[in-house]
């Protein structure tokens, strides 16, 4: 089998060489130059482009189709205009339209442009296509601001920072008046031409249109593709140098667990951002609180390791990807969750700073140091965290990293956890990065250090792939040391659980993973695209005994009203390695170690996403490890653009093993309301009932947005064990304020 297994992964290597020497096409966006001019006439922000600095303005035009064609010139038409003073870039844009009415599905920040209409900014203003800022407005004036990271990554929403935009609605057509201030951007004054993009979106006409003409394949915010954006001399280094946020929050809380009364409290912290130069920021907390993040949207685990949940809180989320972007989904070696965590407990953070910015136009740093609980106590630990990407060729970087998490131990957990002394972790990686983006190559080399382990401590991956218009194909190479230790990671797949003997034990891998697809773009269709790709993955433990290998064909379709149908179909072999149980029922017998083969299949489908009513649904049927396996979900979304959402969920997967290894029927239900009452107050409550961990979840939330990044929230937490009794475990009610401030 393995023979068999080595020639089909040669046969997809040898494809992806041939198509990747056949090429995608270029596209030359030279032209695209828009020359800025510093106006000393006051605009005032109400939406209206009526102010005389507007008319000395260039005006911005010509943009492309990006999406479901990027072949001919975009319309309706979209202009942009800018100009900017010593405090303020100011964008001008009016968006004109076919369709009456405007698509916007919520009032809330950060909801990007993926739902609704709207206007994107993309800023690069280092100019390397490594990172830079984004920037998006709907017609309803609802703001969203993200760091884009290296090339085509994901954007980091989280990031939060004031900035000023009116809109105004008119028949045929929306304005917008944007001041983005220098003072939260990161630059080199000396640098006169920076990268810049705009996206249109037209959900209406469910299209998308950039300024500059960008491969079909590739994200919006692809730093590869943007126009260039000259200034007439150095920009200003813009005002405040200083921005505090400190907040308060007053508090009742029960535990009803551990029979606690009701307790009351007071907090008290701060946040500051401190602009040490023009391009490096340093940002402090004190006693930070992270009452008011969103809760994480549980899932069902039919898997035999840890579930990844993305990190929520604002401070670690700010230039995130120096820090987090290493290594493989599976293999992370930092992962912020894991600071104010310790044995499933909450741990508090007593202060934290965070140094980053660009030491000269290729080198990016970071430097992070958190200190949690305090010294003395079991739960204290120190951790530091020293990175860097270094911009080479066009397009790719090399980055490295450091890591380290010292504990404060007694004298007591010095003898009994010798290991849990310190962690250390180190590593190196190359990302490769063609000038079209189109061919990309990544290599690794991480290690571990702790106390009295040696050897084997090694994670290394190395991979590349072809991502073409209508071809892709990637395969990754990855082996992990049983010894290899994250502190502050992610690793999945080393801890095996033994259910029969129930402790856990340690096993390397090594694996491959590849996938495979093709799309076609049909013309004069009902269809936007349709594809075909083969997800394969093959994993093997640390002597190259073969552990598991899972080949997932699916074939999609994307409708122009915005529907989608897939067809999955998922083909296992797993050499378990220790018995193990997937019911929760005490008296069945856990599954025998040995080789399973299994196979389900399935769909799934989803209306028009812009309507006032939204269906989804999915079914998979077939085997389970020897089970008979079903799994049924969707969901239901019902809403008044974009005023109020009520959105239920729910998803059963039911597991018959006969004999002794018992049954399982696991249900998960979450409904979720959220009412827009404006652009400055909001109300969500997120329900969310989960049989496999016996637990029922409320979470509500008031957000009233007095200022820009000023807010006060109310935010009320329930959770009741669900396993015999409706039975309160613990309970919150949480006051919160917090002000921004501009020294």
């Amino acid at each position: 089998m393995n023979s068999k297994i080595y020639y089909f992964y040669l046969l997809i290597f040898q494809v992806f060489i041939g198509t990747a020497r056949a090429g995608d096409p270029v596209y030359d966006n030279s032209g695209k130059v828009i020359q800025i001019q510093k106006s000393n006439i006051p605009i005032k922000l109400d939406g209206d482009l009526n102010d005389a600095a507007w008319l000395q303005s260039k005006i911005c035009t010509g943009f492309w189709h990006k999406f479901p064609t990027n072949e001919t010139m975009a319309e309706p038409n979209t202009e942009v205009k800018i100009t900017y003073d010593d405090k303020y870039l100011y964008f001008g844009v009016t968006v004109y339209e076919t369709k009456e009415g405007n698509i916007v599905q919520s009032l809330k920040r950060d909801i990007g442009l993926r739902a609704g209409d709207g206007i994107g900014i993309v800023l690069d203003p280092v100019n390397l296509k490594t990172n830079g800022f984004y920037f998006s407005l709907t017609p309803f004036n609802s703001q969203t601001e993200g760091l884009i990271g290296n090339s085509t990554e994901d954007i980091a929403f989280t990031w939060d920072n004031t900035w000023y935009s009116e809109t105004k609605n008119y028949e045929g057509f929306w304005t917008a008046e944007i001041a983005i201030p220098f003072s939260i951007l990161r630059f080199d004054p000396a640098k006169l031409t920076w990268g810049i993009n705009f996206i249109r979106s037209a959900r209406s006409e469910n299209e998308f249109h950039t300024w500059t003409q960008m491969p079909l394949q590739f994200p919006g915010t692809d730093l590869g593709y943007l126009g260039q954006m000259v200034w007439d001399q150095s920009p200003p280094k813009g005002g405040s140098k200083v921005s505090l946020n400190p907040y308060i929050t007053t508090s009742v809380n029960t535990d009803a667990e551990n029979n606690t009364p009701a307790k009351a409290g007071f907090n008290a912290g701060v946040d500051a951002k401190i602009a040490v130069s023009p391009s490096i920021n340093l940002d402090l907390t004190v006693n930070p609180d992270f009452s008011n993040v969103d809760v994480d949207q549980q899932v069902t685990n039919l898997t035999r390791f840890s579930i990844f949940f993305p990190e929520r809180r604002v401070f670690f989320l700010e230039n995130d990807d120096l820090f987090s972007g290493y290594g493989i989904p599976p293999v992370r070696p930092f992962y912020t969750r894991r600071i104010g965590s310790k044995n499933g407990q909450n741990v508090p953070i007593l202060f934290g700073a965070r140094l980053t910015g660009n030491i000269n136009k290729k080198l990016r740093v970071g430097l992070m140091n958190i200190q949690t609980a305090r010294k003395g106590e079991s739960a204290a630990d120190n951790f530091t965290t020293l990175t860097f990407n270094h911009q080479v060729l066009d397009r790719s970087v090399v980055k490295g990293y450091f890591i380290n998490r010292t504990a404060f131990q007694n004298e007591n957990e010095k003898v009994s956890d010798p290991q849990g002394a310190f962690g250390r972790n180190a590593g190196c990686e190359f990302n490769y990065f063609s000038k079209s983006g189109v061919v990309q190559g990544w290599s690794g080399f991480h290690a571990s250090m702790k106390p009295g382990i040696e050897g084997k401590n090694i994670f290394a991956n190395s991979g590349g792939g072809y991502f073409g218009r209508n071809f892709t194909s990637f395969i990754d190479f990855v082996t992990v040391g049983k010894n290899y230790y994250a502190d502050v990671g992610f690793v999945n797949r080393v801890e095996n659980y033994d259910a029969q003997r129930d402790t856990t034990y340690r096993v390397g891998f090594n694996l491959l993973y590849n996938e495979t697809g093709y799309t076609w773009y049909p013309k004069d269709s009902k269809l936007n695209l349709f594809s075909f790709k083969s997800e394969n993955f093959l994993a093997f433990d640390d002597q190259w005994d073969f552990n598991e290998l899972t080949v997932v064909p699916k074939l999609s379709f994307e409708f122009k009203n915005a529907a989608r149908i897939n067809f999955v179909y998922n083909i296992n072999r797993v050499n378990l390695l220790f018995p193990f149980k997937f019911v929760d029922d005490p008296e069945a017998t856990p599954l025998v170690s040995g080789i399973y083969a299994f196979n389900n299949g399935g769909a799934e489908f989803s209306t028009d996403a812009r309507k006032n009513l939204v269906l989804t649904g999915a079914f998979i049927y077939g085997k389970f490890y020897g089970a008979d396996y079903t799994q049924i979900r969707g969901s239901i979304n019902l809403r008044k653009q974009p005023y109020y959402s009520m959105l239920f969920t729910a998803e059963y997967n039911d597991l018959k093993f006969g004999g002794n290894f018992g049954t399982q029927k696991f249900w998960l239900l979450a409904p979720q309301i959220e009412i827009n009452f404006s652009n400055k107050l909001f109300w969500t409550s997120f329900l969310q009932w989960n049989s496999q961990i016996e637990n029922f979840n409320i979470n509500s939330r008031i957000q009233y947005r007095f200022k820009p990044m000023c807010d006060m929230f109310l935010v009320y937490t329930d959770n009741y064990f669900t396993d015999m009794v409706f039975k309160n475990q613990n309970r919150a009610l949480v006051f919160k304020a917090n002000y921004w401030l501009n020294i």
